[in-house]
């Protein structure tokens, strides 16, 4: 039986028209995280966690992770029930994201100082800008690639809510009155 706070479907951008009664694009929805720890895999590691995939989360997966693969060397455990909710203002973070080329998930996570097996994933971002400021703050962030349905969806949020600054060119000093001239 499907979850009653299950994200709705994602309508198809490509359809909306501008002016007409669309419905609003959903600007939240749910994903699981797949972690991957993997035993010695060289001399200087007893053990690494890497991120493998994040996929949509329409309440199926349960509240608690769980262990999809653990051979004793390798072991990939599905967390789910974190929130991505895309907001306005993140919107230069998003255009970035979309315009690389290969848009991707960023994935916060962190791992026990005290226990080296176990790491969890803390938030997940489509946005550039958010990622750099928790990379900068020293914290593990990893990306995956973005799936082409969501793609879109980041697509038609980001048009609708931000508009990139035009670039300016700037006048050679040489073409400018002296007086305009900076020092």
């Amino acid at each position: 039986m499907p979850d009653a706070a299950a994200d709705p479907p994602l309508p198809d951008p490509a359809a909306a028209v501008p002016g007409a009664d669309a419905p609003p694009m959903p600007d939240r929805l749910r994903v699981a995280v797949v972690l991957e720890r993997e035993r010695q895999p060289n001399a200087w590691e007893d053990w690494r966690h890497a991120l493998v995939e994040v996929v949509r989360d329409d309440g199926g997966f349960g509240g608690s992770p769980q262990v999809l693969r653990d051979d004793g060397r390798l072991r990939r455990t599905l967390h789910p029930g974190l929130a991505l909710r895309l907001h306005r203002d993140e919107g230069e973070g998003y255009y970035l994201n979309l315009s690389s080329g290969a848009p991707v998930w960023f994935v916060v996570w962190r791992s026990d100082d005290e226990d080296a097996l176990r790491a969890w994933p803390e938030q997940v971002t489509l946005s550039y800008n958010e990622a750099g400021r928790r990379m900068d703050a020293q914290e593990k962030v990893d990306n995956t690639p973005l799936q082409s349905e969501l793609r879109e969806w980041l697509q038609a949020f980001t048009d609708e809510h931000y508009k990139p600054e035009p670039k300016r060119r700037k006048r050679p000093a040489s073409f400018q009155a002296p007086g305009e001239r900076g020092a």
